[in-house]
């Protein structure tokens, strides 16, 4: 069997146009994805597959990317510019006396444009420098949130998968007890009660197995929308499970670091905007200093006539001040409306902060009762197990009934089945615990593969 090839990873946040390097992406993707027909995917495989196939991502490298240009254009404001300009003329002349005249003009001029000092352009300049910055952000976001959206459609694959098994092992126990309760009603050992008991129970446990089924493939559905192929086969836990999940960290220092999480610093660097844009808007009061400077040449042809023919070069260098003295108290009403943005965003700042706080403070506390009630079902499922093998021993000797053993078969199936979900579901929140603090990156996704089969 051919071995798939080895794709290598680039940066998450480089700031560098990345629009040549999308064909490697995605023809990553596609070799990621066509090596999964041989055999199952790890979850690595499918994040690094993902980051060159979905749509949400790409369009977020793109803004991304775009954003570097952007702040290049608005540097060109505190930079020279130069300009030529040429032009060239014949005229015709009828003078009486003197008669016809012709003759031919052409003029050439450079002139250049150096600003000195433009507290406007300054102020425009560091906007677009944060501005630059917060897509950067916004690029970290995405992606943290692509690595979010890849492990949950993975494992809520692997939890309808694991849900039907279960679903159909409760159907063959069922169909088993109901069996048995037929032969017994046979031979006059059991009423028809247990037979019609059992009858039910497996008609439920079939109309249970046709959701689980249409279950399965909606979550395959979702899985390949990320790819853009079906037949996609996630790879499962690895048996014993070994669940290291939270790092053994204060829930304050999880909000410590959640300060520096995506979404507060796109905050924080629009509240610096929105500073800068008052700033802009004060700097209308103030004068503009340019140098400027150039040299023209005019030639000039003719005959019958007194004009004197030749070139004429002429060079010039200076300065040039421009004072506003009045515009209609446009400026101080540009600058109250700028200190109210500024205050909006302000608040705007301290929103996300708590917003992020509580959304952190939540998901610790959700990993923390996700690991605890992982823990309790195992236990469950330990007991249900003894429960059902002491029930199935009772019934054979007469002292429990048939329902006695189905409602211990559907509790054992029951647990089992919240049990490998609520381990797929203290991953993810795990995960998204990392993402409210801010810190999720392509090395979580690594430890998580890291538990699944090899």
């Amino acid at each position: 069997m051919s071995q798939c090839p080895v794709v290598s990873r680039r940066k998450p946040l480089s700031r560098r146009p990345a629009a040549p390097r999308r064909g490697l992406l995605a023809l990553a993707a596609s070799l990621l994805v066509a090596c999964g027909s041989l055999q199952a995917q790890s979850l690595a495989q499918l994040y690094e597959a993902a980051r060159g196939y979905d749509a949400t991502y790409l369009a977020a490298r793109a803004q991304a990317d775009s954003a570097q240009y952007r702040y290049e254009q608005v540097k060109a404001l505190n930079r020279p510019s130069v300009n030529l300009s040429a032009s060239a003329t014949r005229s015709e002349t009828d003078v009486p006396v003197i008669g016809r005249s012709s003759g031919n003009d052409g003029s050439a001029q450079i002139s250049a444009l150096q600003p000195l000092f433009n507290r406007t352009n300054d102020a425009v300049i560091d906007q677009a420098e944060r501005v630059f910055v917060a897509s950067m952000s916004e690029l970290e976001a995405a992606e943290q949130e692509l690595i979010l959206r890849v492990t949950q459609a993975y494992f809520d694959v692997l939890a309808a998968q694991d849900a039907l098994e279960t679903t159909r092992a409760n159907k063959t126990a069922i169909a088993e007890q109901l069996a048995s309760a037929k032969r017994n009603f046979e031979v006059g050992t059991a009423t028809i009660t247990d037979t019609r008991e059992a009858q039910a129970r497996f008609d439920l446990a079939v109309a249970q197995e046709i959701v689980a089924e249409n279950t399965l493939r909606n979550t395959r559905i979702a899985l390949d929308q990320l790819f853009g192929r079906a037949d996609i086969e996630p790879r499962p836990l690895q048996v014993p499970v070994q669940l290291t999940t939270l790092e053994p960290r204060p829930l304050e220092q999880w909000v410590a670091e959640a300060e520096d999480s995506p979404a507060v610093r796109q905050a924080r660097l629009a509240y610096d905007v929105a500073q800068l844009e008052t700033e802009r808007a004060r700097a209308g009061h103030l004068p503009t200093v340019d140098l400027i400077g150039g040299v023209s040449s005019n030639r000039t042809t003719a005959r019958r006539t007194t004009t004197l023919a030749g070139t004429t070069t002429q060079a010039q260098i200076g300065l040039q001040l421009n004072l506003p003295l009045f515009a209609g108290y446009s400026i101080q009403n540009r600058v109250k409306e700028t200190l109210a943005l500024e205050e909006s965003s302000l608040n705007q700042l301290q929103a996300t902060r708590r917003s992020v706080d509580q959304a952190t403070r939540q998901a610790f506390f959700a990993v923390q009762s996700g690991e605890a009630t992982v823990r309790a079902l195992e236990a469950a499922e330990a007991s249900n197990q003894l429960a059902l093998e002491a029930t199935q021993l009772g019934y054979k000797v007469g002292v429990r009934v048939n329902l006695d053993v189905l409602n211990a078969q559907t509790q054992l199936f029951t647990t089992r089945r919240d049990l490998q979900r609520a381990r797929y579901d203290a991953i993810v929140n795990s995960l998204r615990l990392r993402q409210a603090a801010g810190v999720l990156d392509e090395q979580d996704v690594a430890g998580v593969n890291r538990l699944l089969m090899p």
